[in-house]
């Protein structure tokens, strides 16, 4: 029972904070270059993880590493870099609701590779869903010509990352601590991502003012909005379904529109109707 309300309580508390993530994003972006937030979001990340968790490693068995690095690239590595490109050339709030289509993509992906059974009723879900990320993407780039669209294709391809981190998590990774999983990940990606940091030239430029204050709001993403976030995640996958997991991202489009809406974001009225469209197929995904 209590396993069953605390579903509940990760969920809501995710859906908080991740729909926060894609403005912090934004204003980071102001004085950081894509790659340069994208590898600070993992760095400050794996310091406070490796600070708090670095004795959780030793219970990673052996044999499960090859796991925990993989996780870490579908669900860490490649998505920071993919959603800061994005929100170079389309809103935050727009990222987000693309976003949702995780678990559609997590029951494709689950049916297809993990033996996850599925229904007529998901299906429909996935067309639906599908359908409704088009008129998004096709809308917003006819009223919004400043921005380029095709760059939504890469918050399409880190949705398809998270879905096979899950499904991998849920199939190799079930009993080990969450706090082991999420420091693993970011001790396997610390260095990586500082040789990345060091080729942007990011120390050439550190001590500008402008620079210095994106970083303020890429500390918050990474430490909460990441390293917090992603033990939450880890432990609802573990007690609950990927399906049901990922299904957090029917809160985050809610969290992150208001964001937007106090940023001067504004989606026309077709894009709400592309962005509900996305919700009903997602919860047609999502039913049992």
């Amino acid at each position: 029972m209590m396993s069953k309300q605390l579903k509940w309580v990760y969920l809501t508390v995710l859906a908080l904070i991740w729909g926060s993530s894609f403005i912090l994003i934004k204003k980071g972006l102001i004085g950081l270059t894509a790659y340069q937030l994208g590898s600070l979001r993992i760095i400050f990340a794996a310091l406070f993880l490796l600070l708090i968790g670095f004795k959780s490693l030793i219970k990673i068995p052996r044999h499960q590493w090859k796991y925990v690095a993989l996780t870490s690239v579908f669900g860490t590595f490649v998505p920071a870099y993919l959603f800061a490109i994005a929100e170079t050339e389309i809103d935050s709030s727009i990222t987000a609701i693309l976003n949702s289509l995780t678990p559609l993509n997590t029951l494709i992906l689950g049916a297809a590779f993990f033996g996850i059974t599925f229904r007529r009723s998901q299906i429909w879900g996935v067309i639906i869903g599908l359908l409704g990320s088009m008129l998004l993407v096709f809308n917003g780039a006819v009223n919004h010509p400043e921005q380029n669209y095709y760059y939504a294709i890469l918050v399409l391809i880190a949705s398809i990352c998270y879905a096979i981190n899950v499904n991998l998590i849920k199939r190799f990774l079930p009993d080990l601590n969450a706090l082991s999983i999420t420091t693993g990940n970011f001790a396997v990606l610390l260095v990586p991502a500082s040789l990345i940091l060091f080729f942007t030239g990011f120390f050439d430029v550190i001590h500008v003012a402008e620079v210095q204050h994106s970083l303020l709001f890429i500390l918050v993403l990474g430490v909460v909005g990441t390293g917090i976030a992603n033990i939450i995640f880890f432990k609802l996958i573990q007690i609950s379904s990927p399906v049901f997991a990922t299904s957090v991202t029917y809160l985050i489009p809610v969290v992150a529109f208001f964001w937007g809406l106090l940023d001067n974001e504004m989606l026309t009225f077709v894009q709400f109707i592309g962005a509900f469209v996305i919700l009903i197929g997602v919860y047609l995904s999502a039913k049992k």
